[in-house]
């Protein structure tokens, strides 16, 4: 399938839904185990359950942000390359690190024209991909 500003997000469903989902439904579980558990004996390993789903909830989140930012900071690098071979300079400063990213969508014909009107529009990271009139995949997105 070709790849498009429609089709270009990737899910993955068993870490997007399926993953997320238990998370959530073992954290509501475990909450209520915890709220029946008070003046109980098991009110110490009930909370323990609780404290462990938080934290793998967490864990969650903050694996898919961090492997983000590390591709963020990758993608940042190989276009600062991309505009220097065919500019001979480095992208304007002006241009933030999400504008960046919505330009590596953008052909070689259009990526110079499309970072001067993201800075001088202020265009954002959307409003960018939504110029691409032919888009350069990425099917290497986490």
């Amino acid at each position: 399938m070709e790849q498009n500003y429609a089709n270009h997000r990737r899910w993955v469903p068993m870490y997007h839904f399926v993953a997320s989902l238990m998370i959530l439904l073992t954290l509501i579980g475990a909450g209520i185990n915890l709220y029946r558990s008070f003046g109980t004996d098991n009110l110490y390993s009930a909370s323990l359950i609780f404290v462990n789903t938080l934290a793998l909830l967490f864990v969650f989140f903050f694996a898919r942000t961090f492997a983000i930012k590390a591709q963020d900071r990758a993608i940042r690098a190989e276009e600062n390359l991309r505009h220097f071979v065919m500019d001979g300079k480095l992208i304007d400063p002006k241009v933030t690190v999400r504008q960046i990213i919505g330009l590596r969508f953008a052909s070689d014909d259009e990526f110079l024209d499309l970072e001067k009107r993201a800075v001088k529009e202020n265009l954002s990271e959307e409003g960018i991909k939504k110029a691409v009139k032919n888009w350069r995949a990425d099917t290497y997105r986490a």
